[in-house]
C-alpha cells in the first residue's frame, strides 16, 4: 500500500529562495493529508503536481509560517468547485479563534463545508487502515505534533500448511487471513494454524516546532520516519531554548533514543540556506540515517518485511 511523504515547505520562520514555509503532504493510498500550510503552499502543490484534493489539514500551531497559507488554499479549492467537506484540525486552545477567522473570511458560505476540530494530547482520528495521533509538543504557543500510525496487518498466510491440512484454494483462505476459523471435513482449522503473527504497520511522526521532549521519544518509538524540527546547530543552543526550537544534534538524540528507522531534519533556518552541511554533520555524529529535507523531496515508506 502506498505511503508517500512530499515536503512542500521546509524553511524556518523566514523563507529562502529555495525553501517555502512549512507544509508536508502525506498520501496513504487514496487519502491525502496536509500537515501545516505555510504561505504559498498552494503554489508549491502546483509545482509538485500534487493537485488540491486534500482530505484533512492538521496544523501544529498557529504561527503564520505554519498556518497562513490555508486561506488561499481554501479559496482555490472553492474555485475548483470542491464539494467534499474539509476538516481542519488545530490545538484545542485555538479552535474558537480559527472558527472566527474562517467566519470573517466568509468561509461558511463556500460550496463545500469546512469543519474545525480541536485536538489534545493523545487524541486520535480514525482513517480506517491508519490513524492520526496528536501529541503535545513544547513550543511558545499551544502546539501539537502528529503521528500517522498504520493498523497492524494480518500475518503471512502459509499456503503450504493450508494445502497440507486439505484446505482448498479460494474463499476459505481469505476467511482465515481475516481471523475466522473454517471447518474442513468436520475438523476446525483456526487461523493460527496457517497464518503467522500480525505484522506491524508503518509509522510517520512529525513534530512541528518544538524543543525535544520525552513525549516525542515515546510517540516516535520504532517509527519508520521521524520528521523533526532542526532549526539550528548547537552553537545556537541558547537561541533554540529561547525560541523553543531544536538543534540538529538534539533531533538526532531523539531519533536515537526512539530507535527510528530514518530521521529527516526540517524547519531549516535561513542562515543555512546556502549550506546545510553543518546541520547534517552534527546530526550524523549521533544518528547515521539522517537527511536534511528539501522542498519537493519525496519519500516512499516501504514495509520492513
Amino acid at each position: 500500500m502506498l505511503l508517500k511523504v512530499t515536503f512542500l515547505g521546509t524553511s524556518g520562520t523566514v523563507p529562502s529562495p529555495n525553501r517555502n514555509p512549512s507544509a508536508i503532504l502525506i498520501q496513504f493510498e487514496g487519502t491525502r493529508l496536509l500537515f501545516d500550510c505555510g504561505e504559498g503552499t498552494q503554489r508549491q502543490m502546483m509545482l509538485a503536481k500534487t493537485g488540491f484534493k486534500i482530505d484533512s489539514v492538521f496544523i501544529t500551531h498557529l504561527h503564520t509560517d505554519h498556518f497562513i497559507g490555508i486561506f488561499g488554499l481554501i479559496e482555490t479549492m472553492s474555485l475548483n468547485e470542491r464539494t467534499e467537506r474539509l476538516r481542519v484540525f488545530v490545538p484545542e486552545e485555538e479552535v474558537e479563534f480559527v472558527k472566527t477567522l474562517f467566519k470573517m473570511f466568509g468561509y461558511h458560505n463556500l460550496n463545500y463545508p469546512i469543519e474545525v476540530h480541536g485536538l489534545r494530547d493523545g487524541d486520535e482520528i480514525d482513517f480506517g487502515k491508519f490513524k492520526i495521533l496528536a501529541f503535545k509538543t513544547d513550543h511558545i504557543v499551544p502546539s501539537l505534533g502528529y503521528a500517522l500510525i498504520e493498523r497492524d496487518r494480518p500475518g503471512k498466510f502459509d499456503r503450504a500448511k493450508a494445502e497440507a491440512l486439505g484446505i482448498p484454494p479460494g474463499p476459505l483462505y481469505s476467511k482465515l487471513v481475516r481471523g475466522e476459523a473454517v471447518e474442513i471435513n468436520g475438523r476446525v482449522i483456526t487461523p493460527d494454524m496457517v497464518v503467522g503473527p500480525k505484522r506491524k504497520g508503518r509509522k510517520i511522526v512529525y513534530t512541528g516546532d518544538t524543543r525535544p521532549t520525552d513525549r516525542i521519544v515515546e510517540i516516535a518509538k520504532d517509527a519508520d520516519l521521524l520528521i523533526h524540527d532542526s532549526s539550528f546547530t548547537s552553537d545556537l543552543m541558547d537561541w533554540a531554548i529561547q525560541t523553543k526550537h531544536s538543534t540538529a544534534r538534539e533531533a538526532a538524540k531523539v531519533a536515537k533514543k526512539a530507535n527510528v528507522r530514518q530521521l529527516v531534519l526540517t524547519h531549516i533556518s535561513a542562515r543555512y540556506s546556502k549550506d546545510v552541511s553543518p546541520l547534517l554533520r552534527e546530526a550524523k555524529e549521533v544518528f547515521e540515517n539522517v537527511v536534511v529535507a528539501e522542498d519537493f523531496m519525496t519519500i516512499d515508506i516501504r514495509y520492513r518485511d
